[in-house]
Parts: C-alpha cells; sequence; structure tokens
C-alpha cells in the first residue's frame, strides 16, 4: 500500500530541468498553500515518486535530457506503488497531437508553458481533490467489499453448520453412522473432480457445482429421520414390509428438503442439489432402484456419483448385521457393478481416484472402542 503525505496539505511533486522553471511554480504551489519536493530530472522524480510520504500529484515537464515525461510517465505507471498517482505534463510543445499523445499514455491533463498561474493553480486544484475523493471512493469500496466478504463467509458457515446440524440429526437416529458424513463427502469431491476432467461432465461440475455438491452430500440420508426406529435399528435383515418402509427415506429426505425450498424468498441451487441427492441415490443404472425406477442418464447426475460413494463406505464400515470388507474386495465389488448398479462413468472415475478414496477412508475412519474396563 502506498504511504501518502501525512500533512493536512496536499503534496505536489514538480520535475523540470530548468532551474528558474522549477523555482517558479514551486514557488506558485507553496504561496498557494500546498507542500512542494522538487526535482531536476526523470531518475530524481521517480526516486521522491517512491518515498514517503508520496506526493499527491506530480507536475512533468516533458523535454528532459536522459529521461524526457512520457518515460518517467511509463515508469510511474509500471509500479504499482506509483502508478495511481495523477500527473499533469507540464511543456512548451504545445501543439495538439503532442496534448493527445500525452494524454494517451496515461497524463490527467496538460498544461503549456509559459504557466499561467491562475490556470495552473485551478487545475492543480481540480486534480488533487478528483485524486482525493477517488482514494476515498476506493477506500469505501474496499470497506464495503471486506464487509461482504464477512458477511457471505457467515452465510456459508451458517449454511454449513444447518446441513451438518440436519445431517447428525439423522446420524442420531442410525449410531453406527459415525464419520459417514465426513467420509462421503471426502469421495463425492474426489469423484467430483475426477469426472470434471472429462469432456462429457466438464460443464456440469465446474467449482461452483463440485463445492455445492460435496456441502449438499450430507444430508442424502437426512429421511432416515422418519423412519420408525423398530426398522431403522434392527439388528437382523428387513421384512418386505420393513424394507418397503425403509425405502421412503429417499421421498420423506426429498419433500423435507423441497419444504425448505418454499420456505425460502429465492431459490438456493444446494438444495435443489440436496434434493436430488436424497431422492435418487438409491437409483440404479439398470433401472432397478428406488423410490423412481429411473434409469441412465435420466438419474441426476449428483446422485449417481453420491450413489458410489454410498454404497462404497457402506461396504467398508462394519455393520452388526455383516463385517467390513477390505478396500480391495470392496474395490472389486463396485467395479463389478458398472453398468448395472452404477453408471459406467462413476465407476471409472472410482477406478482413477482409488488411492485418494482409500486415503479420505482412513483420515476419517471410526475411532477405536475403548477398552473395557
Amino acid at each position: 500500500m502506498s504511504v501518502r503525505s501525512t500533512d493536512a496539505r496536499a503534496c505536489v511533486l514538480v520535475v523540470d530541468d530548468v532551474a528558474d522553471n522549477l523555482l517558479v511554480v514551486s514557488d506558485l504551489l507553496r504561496e498557494a498553500g500546498y507542500a512542494v519536493r522538487a526535482a531536476n530530472s526523470g531518475p530524481v522524480a521517480l526516486r521522491y515518486a517512491a518515498q514517503a510520504p508520496q506526493p499527491d500529484l506530480i507536475l512533468l515537464d516533458v523535454m528532459m535530457p536522459d529521461m524526457d515525461g512520457y518515460e518517467v510517465l511509463r515508469r510511474l505507471q509500471c509500479d504499482a506503488a506509483t502508478a495511481d498517482i495523477p500527473v499533469i505534463f507540464v511543456t512548451a510543445r504545445g501543439n495538439d497531437t503532442d496534448e493527445e499523445h500525452g494524454l494517451a499514455l496515461g497524463a490527467v491533463d496538460y498544461l503549456c508553458k509559459p504557466i499561467r498561474p491562475l490556470v495552473a493553480l485551478a487545475r492543480v486544484r481540480a486534480h488533487l481533490e478528483a485524486h482525493r475523493a477517488r482514494r476515498q471512493l476506493r477506500a469505501h469500496n474496499d470497506q464495503l467489499a471486506q464487509e461482504l466478504g464477512q458477511r457471505m463467509a457467515e452465510c456459508v458457515l451458517a449454511r454449513r453448520v444447518g446441513i451438518r446440524a440436519l445431517a447428525h440429526l439423522a446420524e442420531l437416529r442410525d449410531p453406527e453412522t459415525g464419520n459417514h458424513i465426513l467420509r462421503t463427502q471426502g469421495y463425492v469431491r474426489e469423484l467430483a473432480l475426477e469426472l470434471s476432467r472429462r469432456p462429457q461432465h466438464a460443464a456440469a461440475l465446474d467449482a461452483r457445482a463440485i463445492d455445492l455438491l460435496v456441502e449438499s452430500a450430507p444430508l442424502h440420508d437426512i429421511g432416515k429421520v422418519g423412519i420408525p426406529d423398530r426398522i431403522l435399528l434392527k439388528p437382523g435383515p428387513l421384512s418386505v414390509d420393513e424394507w418397503r418402509v425403509m425405502r421412503t427415506h429417499t421421498t420423506i429426505g426429498a419433500k423435507a428438503i423441497e419444504l425448505a425450498e418454499r420456505d425460502t424468498d429465492r431459490s438456493a441451487e444446494f438444495l435443489a442439489t440436496a434434493k436430488q441427492i436424497a431422492l435418487s441415490h438409491h437409483e440404479r443404472w439398470d433401472g432397478g432402484g428406488y423410490p423412481q425406477g429411473l434409469v441412465g442418464a435420466a438419474i441426476p447426475l449428483a446422485a449417481r456419483i453420491m450413489a458410489v460413494a454410498d454404497v462404497f463406505d457402506a461396504l467398508i464400515s462394519p455393520r452388526v448385521y455383516k463385517r467390513a470388507f477390505d478396500f480391495e474386495q470392496a474395490f472389486g465389488m463396485i467395479v463389478a457393478d458398472s453398468g448395472t448398479h452404477f453408471d459406467p462413468d462413476v465407476v471409472d472415475a472410482f477406478r482413477v481416484r482409488f488411492d485418494p478414496l482409500v486415503a479420505v477412508a482412513r483420515e476419517f475412519a471410526e475411532p477405536e472402542p475403548a477398552p473395557a474396563t
């Protein structure tokens, strides 16, 4: 960040290789109440412009030996610390072409020698006021951007906390799931990132869509809050009637999210994604899934990704009614169901990202039970 004059007076840097010109303009500005620094060459001007306190305006002679005013301006603009200092060219070359050239290079104004004091002071005052206003506006915009960023971060955090709270509410009904939410989120991200590299899925899985998918994933089983304990917590196989009830967790979850959508004044993309996942993550590629019996690409892509993530985690996790399969066994079972249970593209992404998926599973593995005392 550039350091401006701490004096209440504006600081003007006057640059001219002719001592008399430098003296005349400097005295004029001092008498008008400005703080003045004087430089008799381009290199000296560049050094003064970068030093604190930096000038608020530069009056720059064009015709100077070794380094003319055009080159000084170019170098000022190439340095982020001095690029926003307004420059008024001062020169004896007063034809229209010279003036147009100077303005095109980025000068804010053009004064012709001999200097007319009242005109020069009026233009200096006008450009200092404009520069001060721009700085104030930029500072105000920066403050607003910071506040907006903070509020957006708070909104995102509140949304994530809400999602996690709802997901954990469902999880509390089924104490065996543990870190299932964190693991499936990790799996979903890895699968979606891999699919985003494929031309057929790149448009649907940009960075924002992947974030929404990962954020929504914890709500895939939210509908389990509507399943009776006698079914949800049953340690053995479910009867036909019980299984019919268990399958309704997909529609219960989708309905709950739909009701949440209706309560919002504006559509929320993550809710739409969450509803797709909750409703359709038990659909099968071959049409044998539930609740709608969708086939192939008719199943939302988010749900197809979630299906692989959910089943993989179920396979490698122990349950009261089954042992946990090891990673290689689970890999073989997922791959064997490509084109029947699962979208072949998602299974291919699973194959490519298998090592990162295993890393996620290990990172969020269930804690070992405490030894009995």
